[in-house]
């Protein structure tokens, strides 16, 4: 007699551990790392937006205080979803000895994190969230080619003079390799970038940790104060399998979701060094 089996679509990641699996790799991304995190249930973030601070002054004692007020706006940061979905055939899934469905989900976590990285540092076309491109910074001039670190100097103390402080710097790998590459004098092979000593493959800028990533414009360097950006991480992660779609052909769906956005909420203290042309 024939027998008859029912085939369920395997369970990829339940739900308690979607914070582990999804939200966690993604904020100790790059952006992530370089951002301040919040977590947020509701569809809007609203966040207090400082141009002008309120004015004080020496007094008599006895004497009133004039009041004045700070110029406060809001900037409203929507977290915007951005998905992954993949199709394999149930026999990879059945008849592989790793968890491939695993291992895919974790493909399209990386690719999400890839697509977050590329928003944060570009101006992506809607529904993708506005990122640094987009933002009126301040601008550094580094002149024609990478010469020495000046120019980050100048960077950290133009936040410093607004009461922020650099955490990291961000440049695309070709222009840390020219970094990289300067000497402390044309005639020694000291290079003139100080290791982290946190991280010893890592380099500092006059202190400062440098990141690489390939969605940052070349010929640009971002300098980025932690405290004045914000991502923000929506609610629903998920990742998903189902069978549904693909009944006929035997096969399984992958799906990956998140929502995500940026604020950032004191443009002038994110510098910009650029070179020239």
């Amino acid at each position: 007699m024939t027998g008859i089996t029912t085939k369920t679509t395997p369970a990829l990641v339940p739900e308690e551990r979607v914070n582990e699996v999804l939200i966690l790799p993604i904020e100790q991304g790059l952006a992530g790392r370089i951002s301040t995190i919040h977590r947020t249930m509701d569809n809007a973030v609203h966040f207090p937006k400082v141009s002008e601070d309120p004015a004080a002054s020496w007094v008599e004692e006895g004497e009133e205080i004039a009041p004045s007020a700070p110029t406060i706006g809001e900037i409203v940061v929507t977290p915007a979803k951005v998905a992954g979905l993949t199709v394999i055939s149930r026999e990879m899934i059945e008849d592989s000895d790793s968890p491939v469905s695993q291992i895919v989900g974790q493909a399209l976590v990386r690719d999400i994190g890839a697509k977050i990285d590329a928003a944060y540092f570009g101006s992506v076309d809607a529904p993708a969230p506005d990122g640094l491109e987009t933002i009126t910074p301040t601008e550094v001039s580094a002149g024609s080619a990478w010469a020495n670190l000046d120019p980050f100097a100048e960077a950290v103390s133009t936040a410093t003079q607004r009461g922020a402080t650099i955490t990291t710097f961000v440049a695309n790998p070709a222009d840390a390799l020219a970094l990289a590459t300067l000497k402390k004098q044309k005639t020694s092979n000291e290079p003139l970038l100080a290791a982290d000593p946190t991280q010893p493959a890592r380099s500092m800028l006059n202190g400062v940790p440098l990141e690489t990533s390939k969605y940052v414009t070349p010929g640009t360097v971002w300098g980025i104060p932690r405290d004045r950006v914000y991502m923000v991480i929506g609610r629903e992660a998920t990742i998903d399998v189902s069978d549904a779609p693909f009944f006929t052909s035997d096969r399984i769906a992958v799906r990956a979701t998140m929502r995500a956005g940026f604020g950032f909420i004191d443009e002038a203290s994110i510098v910009r060094i650029k070179l020239a042309g």
